[in-house]
């Protein structure tokens, strides 16, 4: 049972750390820096990041010649491409729009996992999900949405971010029960970032660094620690114990982060039926977590 709330810890805590990720990160592009200059920097960093951590900690080396290619497919869906088109989304969207539509991602998650990994679709998962999705759909409409102009592109842009990621997910599992997280993800960024360099090489040279203000480099480093380092490497950790729906579902604890926020720095007032709507999901969350351990199909505690 403590295992058990360890990793739904972990998982929880990814989606505070990505919940705040969308306002802070918006606060960044495309003012101050570019979304492929900013994914190529946030990449780099992380990679080395990621590579002295595996040498403090771990002495594992990869077993098989042909994982270094799964390692690059993974790294195309969750890394490259998935880096590249949330940012450059995000710059042309809201946050708002962004977390209603990274909603699918569950869903899309589920699908895969069915198609790839014939991984059982229970009425569970399914009314977890859909309980899950509708009191986001509630929650984030509480807000002020649009659907027009450059955000409609930026919009679509998310859902194939959703889309990658869900990929990203599914694919990366099978490498989990063979290595450790960090050997994972070391192998995965480095690769991904390699595929970054030629999309984000010219406009990071086009940044003015020096006339950052203070702030602005505090949201580079939360970006970087937090959002790529820590979320990455707790959600790996995670997939090492639970299946990939499971970790894709806390994507829906993201919009009820993001609103407990800006409630608290002000920016949006407290109403109960926005509590309600966030029980919703959690209620949702406990659905689909709760089979994993009836069926006893993955060691959670």
């Amino acid at each position: 049972m403590n295992k058990t709330w360890q990793i739904h810890g972990a998982l929880a805590l990814v989606g505070l750390i990505y919940g705040a990720n969308y306002v802070i990160a918006k606060g960044v592009m495309p003012n101050y820096m570019s979304p492929n200059a900013f994914i190529l920097l946030r990449a780099t960093v992380a990679t080395i990041l990621f590579w002295i951590y595996h040498a403090l900690t771990s002495s594992e080396k990869v077993i098989r010649k042909k994982d270094y290619w799964l390692f690059a497919k993974c790294a195309v869906f969750g890394v490259m491409g998935n880096q590249l088109i949330f940012f450059n989304g995000l710059s042309l969207t809201s946050p708002v729009n962004a977390s209603i539509i990274m909603t699918a991602n569950p869903i899309i998650v589920l699908a895969i996992s069915f198609w790839l990994l014939n991984e059982k679709i229970t009425w569970r998962k399914v009314i977890g999900i859909l309980i899950g999705a509708f009191g986001v759909i509630l929650l984030v409409l509480n807000k002020e949405v649009s659907f027009e102009n450059d955000a409609f592109l930026g919009d679509i842009f998310i859902f194939l971010n959703a889309t990658f990621y869900a990929i990203y997910l599914v694919m990366v599992k099978p490498l989990m029960q063979r290595y450790e997280p960090i050997t994972v993800v070391k192998w995965v960024f480095l690769f991904g970032t390699l595929m970054i360099v030629p999309f984000g090489i010219v406009p990071i040279f086009d940044v003015e660094f020096q006339a950052f203000p203070a702030g602005i480099w505090w949201s580079i480093v939360y970006v970087i620690i937090g959002t790529t380092f820590l979320a990455y490497l707790l959600n790996a950790m995670a997939l090492k114990h639970v299946n990939s729906t499971i970790v894709g579902y806390y994507i829906y604890l993201q919009p009820v982060f993001a609103t407990f926020i800006t409630i608290l720095i002000g920016q949006e007032v407290f109403k109960w039926e926005k509590a309600l709507f966030a029980l919703m999901i959690f209620f949702g969350v406990y659905l689909v977590s709760q089979q994993r351990r009836t069926k006893n199909e993955e060691a959670t505690n």
